[in-house]
């Protein structure tokens, strides 16, 4: 699959790739920061932002539209910066196609399965009626979501117009909560660029116990924790977020 992209500056590529739920455009900031000395270039994952659909959101799969995608652009040995759903895509994109990936940084989670977190809001997003003439007002009340911020950032997804409509493949990602919260085992394949993972402080996405298991497929992994953020952590200290990258990008 051929996933829509957007692109700014020249250089060296950077390939940014967002969380669940999100779109390029989340780490907007992040590529306009960067585009004064790389080439950046921001992906819709399947079923997100502009891309395609497809019922299968295993991350091999996922990697697969990632690499398909950079080929199809010209783009060999990025710098790939994934967050969440964007980080596993990022991981296994290293592990399948190692010539795609020349840095990897990965944001606030882990090559580990998860428990269930996500079924709440997929309930949630189901819940909005998608009735004509339906208001922002209107679906941001309908949307049984406590928190405002997640709530806005959700909304993104939904399209107005006469017939309201989710922009993301909502079924799609709900019939692969499992895939996505989870992780494949990856026997006998590593990476051994430089890698880097960020986690937030608030957060308990990448815990102590599960370094071993990065350690084993990257074994050149570095650790950073960003102070006063959680897994959100390029919204929640975007200052500290762009430079932890921006150093990364320019070590040697």
């Amino acid at each position: 699959m051929i996933l829509r992209s957007s692109e700014a500056g020249d250089g060296p590529p950077v390939v940014l790739l967002h969380g669940l739920f999100g779109m390029a455009r989340n780490l907007g900031f992040v590529q306009r920061a960067l585009a004064g000395r790389f080439r950046v270039v921001g992906l819709d994952l399947r079923n997100h932002g502009d891309s395609p659909h497809g019922p299968d959101m295993r991350y091999d799969v996922m990697a697969d539209d990632v690499a398909e995608t950079l080929a199809s652009l010209g783009i060999s040995g990025a710098a790939v910066i994934g967050h969440s759903m964007g980080g596993k895509t990022a991981m296994r994109l290293a592990l399948r196609h190692p010539k795609a990936v020349g840095r990897l940084c990965v944001a606030d989670i882990a090559p580990v399965v998860y428990p269930p977190r996500n079924h709440p809001v997929v309930a949630a997003l189901r819940g909005v009626p998608l009735t004509p003439g339906l208001t922002r007002a209107a679906a941001d009340a309908a949307l049984a979501i406590e928190d405002a911020g997640l709530r806005a950032f959700l909304l993104q997804n939904l399209v107005f117009g006469d017939v309201p409509r989710w922009r993301i493949g909502l079924e799609e990602i709900a019939a692969s909560l499992r895939d996505l919260e989870g992780w494949e085992p990856a026997e006998g394949l590593s990476w051994d660029g430089p890698t880097l993972f960020v986690s937030g402080a608030r957060s308990d996405f990448i815990l102590p116990e599960y370094r071993p298991a990065i350690r084993a497929l990257f074994p050149a992994a570095r650790f950073v924790t960003i102070k006063n953020a959680g897994h959100w952590l390029h919204v929640d200290n975007p200052t500290a977020f762009l430079g932890t990258v921006e150093a990364f990008l320019g070590a040697g």
